[in-house]
């Protein structure tokens, strides 16, 4: 199952946030000087990212990639504050990487992916896991939010 899930990673995340915006930045003719605050951005969603991959693996039994997606609901660590972490922390990798190079352009490419991630969650990952997990999935969802973290985390074990 690690072969899987450094593949998915490979493949998901590593292209649209890892290779693609240093690509994207280089062919925008309107980058500014590099803002090294970017970094501190990148990393906490770098963090974020390889947190949540490690819960998917772990506490899911299985990867992030849709084709072998996790056996168990992830309700522990980062998803105890909000139902979509994963999303959340790809979105910050790419905004820092937009923030170091200053690129309109990858501002933009990031404001296109959260706008993809979201149509994504509510039309096709929301209805699967109300599907595959049912009752557990309602109740997590009722007390979870689905993009701006909670204060305090969530409790309950469905």
């Amino acid at each position: 199952m690690f072969i899987r899930a450094l593949i998915a990673f490979i493949a998901l995340p590593g292209i649209a946030a890892i290779v693609a915006p240093p690509l994207i930045a280089y062919f925008d003719p309107w980058k500014g000087f590099r803002w090294a605050p970017g970094i501190f951005v990148m990393c906490i969603g770098g963090f974020v990212l390889l947190w949540c991959v490690r819960d998917f693996y772990i506490s899911g039994k299985g990867t992030l990639a849709p084709w072998d997606p996790p056996r168990k609901l992830v309700v522990v660590g980062l998803y105890r504050f909000m139902r979509n972490p994963m999303y959340v922390g790809v979105l910050l990798l790419v905004l820092g990487w937009s923030l170091y190079f200053r690129s309109p352009i990858l501002f933009l490419y990031t404001a296109i992916l959260a706008l993809g991630f979201h149509i994504r969650v509510v039309k096709k990952e929301e209805p699967w896991l109300n599907e595959q997990f049912g009752n557990q999935w309602v109740l997590y969802q009722q007390e979870v939010p689905r993009w701006l973290p909670r204060t305090t985390p969530w409790k309950d074990d469905p």
